[in-house]
């Protein structure tokens, strides 16, 4: 079998522990495929999430890196040069400016793992150039280029995978199992939490960039600025790249309990919020609390980002067997409340338990399983559906309406709190001119998104 002969398979046999799940059993099980039939993939943006990402599609022996991209190129060689031990063979070739990866035919996949504002762009280019995407959380910088992305994927034909891994979870199967059966009841609120402590940063003047940083290609479509150190290190902090911790992180947990409850489009949205915890140099909230209207149910996003005593689960708790988070002081919980009992989730790992009503002031709990962060199910899935052609779990479509939630909770925050009213047909904000603006962004030339992708 040669290399397009297996790119062509249109089935592939999966285990799955639900509909729409396709997972091994161990999804770091795949070992020594033949050279000629590995997936080649181009890693573009490699500071942090680039490589772990890397090293986990290396370590399942069916993908090979054959390009490193950064606009850093002591940092893109540095990874290169790891990547090359792990997975022998003939070292990626590195760029500072991905298109080049793109207009390689040989390449079959990107990674993007870039600062947000460069999602959406390198998503739709990559789409173009008849390459499958894995492209990190949250989808887009604005609801704009969300929407653009999902076009580029179905025009294409291209497989687009979000990097919300909590879709490829088991336990979270289990949980949505739990609620569509009914067992937890009607459900009318669910909280979503996203706390930990962060410390601020202070003002740094503009400079000159260093001789071996791509400042122009780190600016990308963003309004064009001055070097500064600020923008690379603290970049999910300033509006001009991301949209503060909401979008950066809580997306996770937006997009998890979306999909538990079933719900896609609100039909309002206010937020409020702002700086009150910090004079540092961030531009984004370190409070924040935003509702979302569904018909017959609210659902709440609830941010600080002073509170270090709020905790993520430990990766202790998450590989074991009996321990859960300690809900109260869990930093990325979910609540959901039905009339037969309260559910808490956890991201990434951490299970989920349904308390009822106590015993002598005791909790009682009803069900519960345990969770894995599930990043190696999350790859397995994305290189199945390579080969077999069907949607992965965090498809793009459902990448960007979770996104959209985060984005238009912004708008209405940087809008002094107004309330918003969606039209789920179109995803506009209706009868708000100054917020219907604020779906899409101006983009700096040539770093655009044709309005016809």
């Amino acid at each position: 079998m040669n290399r397009r002969e297996f790119f062509g398979r249109t089935k592939q046999t999966t285990l799955g522990l639900a509909v729409g799940m396709t997972i091994l059993g161990d999804a770091r099980s795949v070992r020594a495929t033949p050279a000629g039939d590995k997936i080649s993939l181009a890693i573009i943006g490699v500071r942090g999430r680039g490589r772990s990402l890397g090293h986990g599609f290396i370590e399942r022996g069916d993908c090979r890196i054959v390009y490193v991209c950064d606009v850093d190129r002591k940092i893109a060689e540095m990874r290169a040069k790891r990547f090359a031990q792990a997975q022998g063979g003939a070292p990626p070739k590195v760029e500072q400016d991905f298109r080049r990866a793109l207009d390689d035919k040989s390449v079959d996949a990107v990674v993007l793992a870039t600062p947000d504002h460069w999602h959406c762009p390198a998503t739709v280019w990559a789409c173009q150039a008849g390459k499958d995407v894995y492209v990190e959380k949250p989808l887009g910088h604005s609801a704009w280029e969300g929407r653009k992305a999902v076009e580029a994927a179905r025009k294409y034909k291209r497989i687009v995978q979000v990097g919300t891994q909590n879709r490829s979870a088991p336990y979270n199967f289990a949980a949505k199992k739990y609620i569509e059966e009914g067992k937890l009841g009607r459900i009318h609120l669910c909280r979503v939490f996203n706390q930990k402590g962060k410390r601020d940063f202070r003002p740094m003047p503009d400079s000159r960039p260093p001789e071996w940083f791509d400042w122009d290609m780190f600016n990308g479509p963003a309004p064009d600025s001055p070097y500064n150190v600020n923008y690379v290190n603290h970049w999910h902090s300033f509006w001009r790249y991301s949209g503060g911790d909401i979008i950066n992180d809580g997306v996770h947990q937006l997009d998890l309990a979306r999909w538990l409850i079933g719900v896609d489009y609100p039909k309002t949205v206010h937020c409020a919020g702002g700086r009150f915890d910090s004079d540092g140099a961030d531009e984004t909230p370190d409070t924040q609390v935003a509702t979302f209207e569904f018909d017959k149910l609210l659902m709440t996003f609830e941010m600080t980002l002073y509170t270090p005593y709020m905790l993520k689960t430990s990766p202790a708790t998450r590989e074991s067997l009996t321990a859960y988070p300690y809900w109260p002081q869990s930093a990325t919980r979910i609540e959901i409340y039905g009339s037969e009992g309260v559910m808490y989730v956890g991201r990434h790992g951490g299970g989920w338990q349904v308390f009822v009503r106590t015993k002598a002031e005791k909790p009682v709990v009803k069900a519960e399983e345990n969770g894995r962060f599930p990043d190696p199910e999350h790859k397995e899935n994305f290189v199945r559906c390579i080969r077999s052609r069907e949607l992965p779990n965090a498809d793009v479509e459902e990448g960007h309406r979770s996104t959209l939630l985060a984005q238009y909770a912004n708008i209405s925050l940087r809008l002094g709190g107004e309330k918003l009213v969606i039209d789920p047909k179109t995803e506009q904000i209706v009868d708000n001119a100054e917020a219907a603006r604020m779906l899409r962004r101006s983009y700096r030339q040539p770093w655009v998104i044709a309005d016809e992708v």
